[in-house]
């Protein structure tokens, strides 16, 4: 398993949720529990009222009609009750299911983003999506399915006792096999599961990188690689499937005759008891029919035990996300003002491999500041730090005055006040265009929403437009109008773009930015740039080469250097 897969809850963890969950509705529990064992109870009268019809029968005393009749009312009895047991059951079952999912949303939403950036999509996904639905079949029908065979099997016993110790005995003959193979079964079958659902992220992984990179694949000629990372995926999958695969294969045939052995050894050891004057034909008969209907809850305790295994070992997966650490430790000091200051700033993706090497740098508050150098040179890196995406391995990115804070201990919605980042990576959410906008800040009018559309020369739908998922679609270029829009609503002090203006062609390129700085005026901007004329038009340009900051200054004032910045600017240029 990848080292940046997200964790795994353990077993105590899982089964401490389990428990937590559970005691959190007591009067819904403790209604299903009693309808159950009122169904159950009522469902035990039969047998024992046909063992006593047998033996009057034999007698010549027999009150067949009014004995029918007691069997037929108590059978409607029991319809009604387990009618209403399975309907609180689902009724519990759907509440806790809620609760899941929500906390679920919370976790992830508290997952820090560099964090579900290396881990990648697919592990997340799956665990959102195949995780979830386990999960949700676990709740709905093999919780509540097992309950009742536990609280029917637990009355069916009690029945047996109590219609006599010694033709109970013979039915619980299968209890040392079942116990045997559980025993073999359970520790295997928990981490069996956690193999398969974890192949199945990897699976959805590796198509998620194949699909989205699909042009870089074509365009290197990746296509045979990623067919072997496809059929290495499948195969592992495959190996993690046949495993627990050979787990059911043991634990089936073992429960079939778990069914089998207590009905038939029980007619043979009763019939000798009955014939040694050791127990009455009632008992026996009694006692046959309860062994048989043991055979139900059992069937049924063991065929959800398996989904109940994949339940818990999605949810080990699900409980796992909320065990990743935080990347901040949020304080409870607030800055004095909106300079954004980095100092000695170190950073690595990898241990011992710094992206960033000492950076310094002062932003003063209501410039333009355009980041410029050749592709991985770690502008983007740095980028993120200064929008407090990631905090530094060392040194310090902190806003502030005399009061500097550190960014990564602001809460991230005093951080999201001061700084913000957009890159030309961008998600529209279903909804209308106005949904898409508002979320930025609830509560802002049609005109304001106006106002930042126009800002970012607006071409697509109208507000009341849905767009996103099963919506109108919107172009890449829209996608980005949309995201700066929403940024600006948003209106923090500083922004960090990160090449946020790239999927437009350079002529609408050129006339947002114009539009954007007009709009954004006094507040600080540090525009990571591809095209040049953003470091123009900057009041200051930063250029970025191995991780290091090597020319700072004005448009002119590096030109004349004629240093790194003015070989660019003269290739670029010159190439227009």
């Amino acid at each position: 398993m990848s080292a940046a897969t997200l964790p795994v809850a353990t077993p105590a963890q899982v089964r401490a949720y389990a428990r937590r969950l559970v005691v959190r509705h007591p009067r819904y529990l403790a209604a299903v529990l009693g309808l159950h064992a009122l169904a159950a109870v009522t469902g035990l009268v039969t047998p024992r009222l046909l063992g006593e019809l047998v033996e009057n029968v034999r007698d010549g005393r027999a009150a067949i009609d009014t004995t029918g009749l007691a069997i037929a009312g108590f059978v409607v009895v029991q319809a009604i009750l387990t009618w209403y047991a399975y309907l609180a059951s689902a009724a519990l079952g759907e509440r806790v299911l809620a609760e899941l999912r929500e906390e679920f949303v919370d976790r992830v939403l508290a997952l820090p983003l560099s964090r579900v950036e290396r881990a990648g999509t697919g592990d997340l996904v799956t665990r959102a999506s195949r995780d979830v639905d386990t999960l949700g079949t676990s709740v709905r029908y093999a919780m509540p399915e097992t309950l009742v065979a536990v609280v029917v099997g637990a009355f069916t016993v009690g029945a047996l006792l109590l219609n006599g110790p010694l033709v109970a005995l013979p039915a619980l003959v299968a209890v040392p096999m079942l116990v045997a193979v559980m025993r073999w079964y359970l520790p295997r079958a928990h981490g069996g599961y956690l193999r398969e659902n974890a192949s199945w992220s990897r699976i959805a992984d590796g198509l998620t990188e194949t699909v989205q990179g699909a042009r870089t694949v074509e365009a290197l000629g990746l296509e045979d690689r990623r067919h072997a990372r496809g059929d290495d995926d499948i195969r592992n999958s495959y190996k993690a499937e046949r495993y627990t695969l050979r787990l059911r294969m043991v634990l089936y045939p073992a429960a079939e005759m778990g069914f089998v052995l207590p009905v038939v050894t029980t007619l043979l050891v009763g019939g000798l008891l009955y014939m040694n004057g050791m127990a009455s034909l009632a008992q026996v008969t009694a006692a046959t029919l309860y062994a048989q209907q043991l055979i139900e809850p059992v069937d049924t305790m063991l065929s959800w035990l398996d989904e109940l295994q994949l339940g818990g070992a999605s949810l080990a997966r699900l409980l796992g996300v909320g065990d990743v650490p935080p990347d901040r430790t949020p304080g409870d000091r607030l800055p004095d003002g909106e300079r954004l200051t980095a100092r000695g700033v170190r950073y690595s993706y990898r241990p011992g491999l710094d992206v960033l090497h000492g950076v310094d740098l002062d932003l003063r508050p209501g410039e333009r500041l355009a980041v410029v150098g050749p592709s991985g040179a770690g502008k983007s890196t740095l980028g993120r730090l200064l929008a407090g995406v990631d905090g530094p391995r060392s040194g310090s990115v902190t806003v502030g005055s005399a009061e500097a804070v550190p960014l990564t201990g602001l809460p991230l919605d005093e951080l999201r006040g001061h700084v913000a980042l957009v890159t030309q990576e961008h998600h529209v959410f279903r909804g209308t265009v106005r949904e898409n906008l508002v979320m930025a800040r609830a509560g802002a009018s049609d005109a304001e929403v106006a106002q930042v559309l126009e800002a970012v020369d607006w071409d697509g739908p109208g507000l009341d437009t849905v767009v996103g998922s099963g919506g109108e679609t919107l172009s890449p270029a829209q996608a980005q109008q949309l995201a700066l829009a929403r940024l600006v609503l948003a209106d923090p002090h500083t922004l960090v773009l990160d090449e946020a203006t790239s999927l437009l062609d350079p002529r609408a390129a050129r006339r947002l930015e114009r539009s954007l700085a007009a709009v954004l005026d006094g507040r600080t901007v540090v525009a990571i740039a591809h095209r040049l004329h953003t470091a123009h038009d900057a009041d200051r340009v930063a250029v970025v080469e191995d991780g290091r900051i090597t020319e700072l200054g004005t448009h002119d004032e590096l030109i004349a250097v004629g240093g790194s910045y003015a070989a660019l600017w003269s290739s670029w240029h010159g190439g227009r």
